[in-house]
């Protein structure tokens, strides 16, 4: 955690929406969501994004974002 934001690292460079899409797939993955549960909802184009992801409890994914199993 970097101040009030969450900050994750991700390997795909931010060309033709591979880093965005990147994003989507670590959230669907580690929380085990379909990819159409989670979507960019501010800041696609920025390094700062909102993310939304349906079906996970806050707790859940503070959790996950820590590397805590769950």
């Amino acid at each position: 955690m970097v101040g009030e934001e969450w900050k994750v690292l991700l390997r795909a460079p931010a060309v033709e929406g591979k880093a965005n899409r990147a994003c989507i797939e670590f959230f669907s993955r580690g929380l085990n969501v379909p990819r159409s549960a989670v979507s960019i909802v501010a800041g696609e184009k920025s390094r700062h994004k909102r993310i939304e992801i349906e079906g996970v409890a806050q707790e859940e994914l503070e959790r996950f974002l820590r590397g805590e199993a769950g």
